[in-house]
This record gives C-alpha cells, structure tokens and sequence, in this order.
C-alpha cells in the first residue's frame, strides 16, 4: 500500500503517535485522544529537567502507550515506525526555556530543528507517512510582535529591546502601543533562541508537508499553564513559580515594572484545542492562535496568587531577562472559525485550579 492510498483509505479512528507525548500537555490531552483513536502511542524521552524520575507519568491516560526514545535519535524512530504506522501525529517534543535558550542554544536547535528533521526523514525512510501532522508552535517565534504609533495609527515592528534600552529601564516603547498577536496579521521577528527554532519547525514541517501530501497543523500557544506543570523546571513556568511563593508566604517578585502583559491559557484550553486539531476538517496552512484572548499583567496574575495563599503583596525588581518580550497575547478569532474553540476559563479560575493542585502535590 502506498502512503497515498494510506491516507485515503476508508475513515477510521486509527492510530495518533504523540511526540513528547509524556510532557505538560501531551498527558492534559491523553485522555481525549484515546477517546477519539484506537491507538495512541507517545514518545518521550523522560527529561530529567520536566520529570523528578524516569517513569511513567501518573497523569497519563491509561490506555496511551509510552515508549521511551529520543526524537533526535534516528534509530529511536526506526524501532517505534517498524510497530507503529500513525494516521495522525501530535509534535509536542520540544525544549521551551526561553532564557535558557540563550545560553543552551545548541541543545535547543537539537531539539526543537534536528529531531524535527529526524522525524521527518524517519516518516519518509520507513513508508510511514502520517495524513496529518498538528505542531505546537509558540507565540515566541512572533518576538515583540506589532505596536501602534499613538499619533498616526501606523502598525510598527520595534523589535528585540536591547541590553542598553534595559538597562536604562525603558520597559515600554515611547508613543505606542501593543496590538494582539495574529497569524494572519502579525510578521514573525523571534528574539529568542528558542523562538528562532520554532519558526524554523514551523518552515521546516509545513514544507515537507506540502512536499508530501500531508496536511500541516500548526498552533501558536501563549503562556499555557495549569495543573501538570512541572514543578521542578526553573525556566517555564512561572505562574506555579508564583504560586510556590506565595504559599510560602513569599512576596512575589516583579521583573521590569510589574506591568509586562501576557496571555495566560489554561492547559484545559489547550488540550482541547489541540485534541480538536487531531480530528477536525482541514483547517488550512495559516497557524492557529491560542491563547486566553485578553491580556493580563504580570502585577494582577501574582496579585490575584498572593491573595489566594494571604501571602505578602508582590514587589517590583526592575530586573530582567534577556530573550523577553514586554507584551503578548492572541487574536483567537481564527482559532474559533476553524475548530469551533474558544477559552472557557478566567485567569482566576485557572489560578485556583493550579493552586489547589500545587497544594494537593505538595500534600503528598
């Protein structure tokens, strides 16, 4: 049978491989998955910076099958294509430190670049080609995104802040500002290692799609966080970070002025937007935007924690980070169109729902 006549064969539920399938969101989707194939196969490697031990998550749908591999490793591939031929794959697996990829960039362009290629060649070399591949993708491969001139109107790119404008904690872009971030609309300009590798998968996986036949799914997530985050990575995260402070009874520090704004998406949202994605009519080439749709301050997220745990009121640093834009969120209008999706939970009901799962593991 030929990978064509695969691909059109009679409609079944099938087989969904999840790379990074072990992580944050591949296990918060597992269960709709298993829901919606007769198989579903994740593939992980077990990090040691997202996983406290090599085993298998507890948060894992049963039924899923874990298998152990590296994606950029290529005999890893050949052993998991010669049991599994997937109608359907989900490519989470990732290195996603934002910070970190400034200093780990070789680690992260292994990832993020070459175990894409890995997996793309391995799909080919063993006649296992997929009828549809859903990326996750970030807002970060967007950087600073598009600003507005206040006087004329006039849509601007600023780009990257440099460590001089930092240092002289000019936060904000004088005169202008910010717009959401929509694939339709906004140019991407990454200032990130880690955002540069994901546009170059993005590029990398839409290409041999077309080349192929197979149908490119590409997300572009905002902050997601929620319950299964993991609590022992230092750089994502920064909601549980907050969270394990002010339970503490910790004030919160602030980077810049308190005021940077992002889009923070429950996981909730996320899984369902992407277990959608597995199933739903082609939803075309433009990426697809998820995220809250509203933006929020970094000031309100740690308030609204710190009056949850009756901790300290947070405080301004003025420190910051390299690689850090100063504000993002999504137009997630394409995202309803499409899938018929939108975000159904509040930034207050996501931080309680975080909180009392982040109180419920420690209690352990």
């Amino acid at each position: 049978m030929t990978a064509a006549d695969h691909r059109s064969a009679p409609t079944s539920r099938g087989t969904c491989l999840v790379t990074g399938g072990a992580g944050f969101i591949g296990t918060a989707m597992s269960a709709g998955l298993v829901e919606r194939f007769d198989r579903v196969v994740a593939l992980d490697n077990l990090h040691p910076q997202i996983h406290p031990t090599p085993e298998r998550p507890a948060a894992l749908a049963a039924q899923v099958e874990l298998v152990v591999g590296d994606v950029t490793d290529p005999d890893a591939w050949d052993t998991l294509l010669a049991d599994v031929t997937p109608d359907v794959i989900v490519h989470l697996a990732a290195e996603t430190g934002t910070g970190q990829s400034l200093a780990e960039s070789t680690r992260h362009a292994m990832t993020n670049v070459v175990g894409t290629t890995q997996m793309l060649d391995a799909l080919l070399r063993n006649s296992a080609l997929p009828r549809r591949i859903v990326l996750c993708s970030s807002r970060a491969v967007y950087g600073e995104g598009a600003w507005r001139r206040e006087d004329t109107g006039e849509l601007f790119y600023p780009g990257q802040r440099t460590a001089e404008i930092l240092e002289r904690h000019e936060w904000d872009f004088a005169g202008a500002e910010p717009v959401a971030m929509a694939a339709s609309t906004t140019t991407p300009a990454p200032v990130s290692i880690y955002g540069a590798t994901k546009l170059a998968q993005e590029a990398l996986l839409t290409a041999w799609a077309q080349s192929f036949g197979v149908e490119p799914v590409v997300f572009r997530l905002q902050n997601v966080y929620g319950p299964g985050q993991s609590l022992i990575n230092p750089y994502t995260g920064i909601m549980s970070l907050f969270c394990r402070l002010a339970k503490a009874g910790e004030s919160i520090p602030l980077y810049e002025d308190g005021e940077v704004r992002r889009d923070f998406v429950l996981i909730d949202d996320v899984a369902r937007a992407v277990v959608a994605a597995t199933t739903a009519p082609a939803p075309g080439r433009l990426p697809i935007d998820i995220g809250s749709g509203e933006d929020q301050t970094i000031a309100t997220a740690a308030g609204l924690i710190a009056a949850y745990y009756g901790a300290p009121a947070p405080h301004v640093t003025g420190q910051y980070r390299q690689g850090d834009v100063r504000h993002a969120w999504a137009d997630v209008s394409h995202a309803a169109e499409v899938l018929d999706w939108s975000p159904q939970y509040s930034l207050a009901e996501g931080i309680e729902l975080l909180a009392s799962w982040i109180d419920a593991e420690q209690a352990r």
